[in-house]
């Protein structure tokens, strides 16, 4: 493998093992504006936007001991990696995808789980981890501040003027 070739597919490799997802996205018909675009709301939650060949990244995920992924590299590809909110990035890619229908999620891989486009859309329609810790928190505080109000409840009662 000559030289240039080993260096993109050590740092491919490197983006891989550093994340615990990959979104791999078909990117033709995208203009230089809108994979601007993509890339700035992809870095908001700390995720990056590359075009990678099919073969670096093929050998690239071989390197990295990711599962095989090589019918989805087909066409122009695009590898998404990084962040800490896979539903976050994965929301971005497929509302980009049906505002511009120009880039279109082929698949993902999830804590070294193939997904599927299917999956990954819905994986879109997940919560963000801050919604979850939200609704876990409030469940958690339920029962507490119902205990509250009718200890409170039963104070106001018992301290009612007898009529």
């Amino acid at each position: 493998m000559r030289a240039e070739k080993k260096y993109l597919v050590d740092e491919v490799a490197a983006q891989l093992a550093s994340s615990n997802y990959l979104l791999i996205a078909n990117f033709t018909g995208v203009t230089v504006k809108d994979a601007t675009s993509v890339r700035e709301q992809l870095r908001a939650h700390g995720a990056e936007y590359h075009v990678v060949k099919n073969s670096i990244l093929n050998i690239a995920t071989k390197q990295a001991n990711l599962p095989d992924i090589t019918s989805h590299l087909s066409g122009h590809t695009a590898l998404v990696t990084g962040g800490k909110n896979p539903t976050g990035v994965a929301k971005v890619l497929v509302s980009f995808f049906k505002d511009f229908s120009k880039l279109e999620v082929k698949a993902g891989v999830l804590d070294s789980k193939v997904l599927t486009k299917a999956e990954v859309e819905a994986l879109s329609k997940l919560p963000s981890l801050e919604a979850i810790r939200a609704q876990l928190l409030s469940l958690l505080n339920t029962p507490a501040s119902q205990m509250v109000r009718l200890l409170d409840a039963k104070r106001k009662k018992d301290e009612a003027p007898a009529a």
